[in-house]
Formats: structure tokens, sequence, C-alpha cells
């Protein structure tokens, strides 16, 4: 296309630079030069008027290819919304079930502190019967202790069980 605006060009430029006649609006060209332009435009133009044409007829492929190019990109970005979607279902899902196993950790972890603190509790409630006793034995033991040395000081009242014997 270049090549048929610059012979147009010269050969505007061949009419602009002729010779005017006198008088007149004619002018005196070269014959021979401007067939020679005219015969080169006339051999450019076929081809230029070729590829407009195929131009034209491919436009309805043009049409064709950049619907088709549309649907596979509407057809892509479809299939990427749908993963993003599941991908956030997904995410929901992961949350919800994560949720789920920290509340019934939570919920066994009480249960399990209620246990420990019963356990505890009884044994501290056995030790404790087990101190009782063992206090008030010890506390028996005690009296009896001193119950003998008053049993003693009863039935010895000189103190002579303490003295040796004679003899």
């Amino acid at each position: 296309m270049d090549e048929v605006h610059a012979k147009l060009a010269e050969t505007t430029a061949l009419v602009e630079g002729a010779r005017a006649m006198p008088m007149s609006a004619s002018c005196v060209v070269n014959r021979n030069d401007l067939l020679s332009l005219l015969a080169e435009l006339e051999g450019l133009l076929p081809e230029t008027i070729s590829r407009a044409q195929e131009v034209l007829g491919d436009k309805q492929g043009v049409v064709d290819e950049g619907r088709r190019e549309a649907e596979q990109i509407i057809a892509a970005a479809k299939v990427e919304r749908r993963r993003l979607i599941e991908a956030t279902d997904v995410y929901q899902e992961g949350s919800a079930e994560a949720e789920r196993l920290l509340e019934e950790a939570r919920t066994s972890a009480e249960a399990m502190r209620a246990e420990v603190e019963d356990y505890v509790d009884a044994k501290l409630a056995n030790f404790e019967i087990v101190l009782s006793k063992t206090l008030a034995a010890v506390e028996r033991g005690r009296e009896k202790l001193s119950g003998r040395h008053e049993l003693e000081a009863l039935s010895d009242p000189q103190g002579l069980l303490d003295e040796p014997l004679p003899g």
C-alpha cells in the first residue's frame, strides 16, 4: 500500500512540475514519464486490491476466530470461577470441620479435667480417712501411755516399784 501512495505522489509531483501553457490551465507533461508511472501504479493496484479483497474476504474468518477465542476465554473464566468457588467451599468446610474438632477437643478436655478432679478428690478423701484413723490410733496410743503412768502412780504411790529390790 505504501508503494501505491509513493507512485501517486510521484505522479502528482510530475504534473505539478510540468511546464504550464500560457493563458491556460493546461500543462505539458512528458507522455512517456506519465504513462510509465501510471503503468507501475496499475501494476501495483491489482496486488493491493487483491490484498484488500483477501482482508475483506477473510474478515468473516477473523470475526469467527475472534468469537472462538472469546468463547474459549469465557469458558476458561467459568472453569476458574468454578474452581475458586469450590476452593472457597473447601475452605469453608475445612474451617467448619476444624471448629468442630476444636470444640470436641475442648469438651473432651473438660470431661477429662472433671474425671481427674473426681479421682484426685476420691484419693484425697481416702487419704483423709487413713490419716484420721492413724491420728485416732496415735491419740489412743498416747492415751494408753499416759494412762499407764497414772496407773503406776496409783498402784505405787511411794515409788517403790522404781527402786531396786533388796537382795
